[in-house]
């Protein structure tokens, strides 16, 4: 049944105004974006680094105050994100949920990536283009690639990720709208559209990702279904683990009263 222009207005009324409500909680204001280069991260804190390969995937084990630093040292490289929980993995990356209690479709500096569950799975601790990243369209698929790029042979992000998620013991089933980092989507003020909008970037981004339970993440290095470019080229991209610190006045535990209930949950499913 459609609805009518009034139902409509007071509707996006109600919105308003319970978004005016939780903003009114928020107890700190969150910060530019990350200064570029990026600060080094402590040689005695970092574990390993590895290189996702142009077109590839990576998926590993992520325990509860590690790090990724996952940096563009190669170029431009937009890398799709899933992850669960490492010990019930029916709990899982909630991307609608991620937008909508915090009021907001940038996954910046000072956010965090809840659960289905309620409770906060990454803290964004860096992030160097100001959360310039896709929450809403998920990653690219073999269709798409061969309308785009006929007559080229290209690896996907939903194969991709099919296949990480076999190798950690999981299905296609069990995959979660993906999060995709350095994808400067925004929906356009005019017809609603989504629109690329490159000059959000700077070309040799990063971001920080913090572990608040423990982790089975997967990765997907290919080209965004927006991207403009013509040519299917992505580039390799770095991620190194490393030991966090977590302080008593840690941005990401604080900026939202959401952020603070979630925290609140990670902590109850511990006792």
């Amino acid at each position: 049944m459609s609805r009518t222009p009034e139902q409509i207005a007071a509707d996006r009324a109600r919105y308003e105004e319970h978004q005016k409500k939780g903003l009114a909680f928020a107890t700190r204001a969150l910060p530019e974006a990350s200064v570029l280069p990026a600060a080094p991260i402590a040689p005695g804190s970092v574990i390993a680094t590895e290189t996702i390969a142009a077109g590839w995937y990576w998926s590993t084990v992520l325990r509860k105050g590690e790090a990724l630093r996952v940096a563009q040292p190669h170029g431009p490289a937009s890398v799709a994100l899933v992850c669960w929980s490492a010990h019930d993995t029916s709990e899982r990356l909630n991307l609608p949920d991620t937008v909508k209690v915090q009021w907001d479709t940038r996954t910046q500096k000072g956010r965090v990536l809840f659960s289905d569950m309620g409770r906060v799975m990454l803290s964004i601790t860096e992030d160097s283009s100001g959360g310039a990243h896709d929450v809403l369209l998920g990653g690219s698929t073999a269709a798409a690639n061969a309308a785009k790029y006929p007559g080229t042979a290209t690896r996907n992000t939903r194969d991709n990720l099919v296949l990480a998620a076999g190798k950690l013991g999981l299905s296609r089933r069990d995959i979660p709208l993906a999060l995709t980092l350095f994808a400067p989507i925004r929906v356009s003020d005019g017809d609603g559209h989504f629109a690329w909008q490159p000059d959000l970037l700077n070309g040799n981004d990063y971001v920080d990702l913090r572990a608040e339970m423990d982790l089975l993440v997967a990765f997907s290095n290919c080209p965004h279904p927006l991207d403009p470019g013509p040519a299917y080229a992505p580039n390799p991209v770095e991620v190194t683990r490393y030991v966090a610190e977590v302080t008593a006045d840690d941005l990401c535990r604080m900026a939202t009263a959401e952020a603070v209930r979630g925290f609140e949950n990670n902590a109850r499913a511990e006792a």
